[in-house]
């Protein structure tokens, strides 16, 4: 099935606002230039409201439809980039070295810029639709803060809907899942304290790093032995620190990593484990264990009738035949969570294509999956807010 035609028109125009902020990629919520450059387009499309500084940095613009009074829908794109230096090639490289849009949060930007362009000239929908750019989705919580700050009341929502591109998937291809879509982020950080002493007399010390070997080993079980193996719970510890010499035994080692879940069980399990397990394994080692655990992103959960109702939207631009509707659960975060916590929505992906995998220092967003986007968010539009 053809994407709309005026999709297709705006696409040439869309990718040179992509590129422009591909080459000008900003950090968490230090999205200055991105936000002046949307806020301007959403002024000059038309919009009857633009609001910049939500959560920050964040901007919203409201759409009004020409066929009468109706519901708020928002669409939600993300703004920031991340540190990392490109290596792509391409002739819109990052211009600021360290700094690149690894995620496709460019495209996400222009996409609904592109929709948001071609809603303020057709308005043919009732209500009004809330174009959301937020920044400081990569570790940051900007979602959260715009929440925080009032975007689902101040703007009367009634319901909300996010996108991401999904490299490995083809272009002009969707997919999506019902419930658990990606998981909760939580990090830890585990202080194990021994007695330090000559690394050729341990036993006149309380060695720390055999404690934090055993530690490691032990929060294996947590996935290995503890959790029903059809469900999903990932441990891992990314940071080991600890000691400054060949032959000291040292004070104390550090421990941190990451826990990634989909249900709120084994999240609360967890958590409680690696706090048994550390201070446990401590204790029979005569040393001592101190657990900080940091909850992140909630789980990124997709209500049933509005991910049932995207995927129907989804299956009108691009062919039933090129819809998932069991796409697999990713272990990885998404602070989109946060806005499906205050309004019931979904969250889709698009195909970006065989392209570099997402955070990686090669990756591109696909210009070419830019119709598919705009149609998507169209539709979406003129099809919730029928008059």
């Amino acid at each position: 099935m053809p994407v709309i035609n005026r999709a297709s028109e705006l696409q040439p125009e869309v990718a040179e606002w992509r590129r422009h902020l591909h080459q000008h990629p900003e950090l968490l919520f230090d999205v200055h230039g991105t936000a002046a450059f949307v806020a301007d387009k959403l002024k000059e499309f038309g919009c009857d409201l633009v609001k910049t500084g939500i959560g920050r940095t964040g901007v919203v613009g409201i759409i009004k439809g020409n066929r009468g009074d109706g519901p708020v829908i928002g669409f939600r794109a993300d703004m920031d980039a991340l540190p990392i230096h490109e290596v792509s090639g391409k002739a819109w490289s990052s211009k600021t070295p360290g700094k690149m849009h690894a995620c496709g949060h460019d495209g996400h930007t222009a996409m609904l810029l592109g929709a948001a362009k071609h809603l303020a000239e057709t308005r043919n929908f009732k209500g009004s639709i809330a174009v959301i750019f937020q920044p400081a989705e990569e570790g940051g919580g900007g979602a959260r803060e715009m929440v925080r700050d009032g975007l689902m009341e101040n703007f009367a929502i009634s319901e909300v809907y996010g996108m991401h591109n999904h490299p490995g998937m083809a272009v002009g291809t969707f997919a999506t899942r019902k419930g658990s879509v990606m998981a909760a982020a939580d990090q830890f950080d585990i202080q194990i304290n021994g007695r330090s002493g000559h690394a050729a007399q341990p036993h006149k010390s309380i060695d720390p790093v055999l404690a934090a070997a055993q530690v490691v080993v032990a929060l294996q079980s947590i996935a290995a032995r503890e959790t029903d193996p059809l469900k999903s719970v990932v441990v891992t510890v990314t940071k080991i620190h600890g000691g400054d010499a060949y032959n000291v035994i040292p004070d104390g080692v550090k421990l941190s990593g990451t826990v990634r879940t989909l249900l709120p069980e084994l999240r609360d399990m967890a958590e409680t484990r690696i706090k048994e397990i550390a201070t446990g394994i401590a204790m029979a080692m005569g040393a001592q264990a101190q657990v900080s655990y940091h909850r992140g992103y909630p789980v990124t959960f997709n209500h049933a009738t509005e991910t049932a109702f995207a995927l129907d939207v989804m299956r009108k631009v691009a062919g039933a035949q090129a819809v998932s509707d069991e796409f697999p659960p990713a272990m990885g975060a998404e602070d989109f969570s946060y806005m499906l916590e205050a309004r019931p929505g979904a969250f889709v992906f698009i195909g970006n294509g065989d392209t570099a995998n997402l955070h990686n220092s090669a990756y591109d967003f696909n210009d070419e999956a830019i119709p598919y986007g705009i149609s998507y968010w169209v539709t979406l539009a003129e099809t919730a807010l029928a008059a």
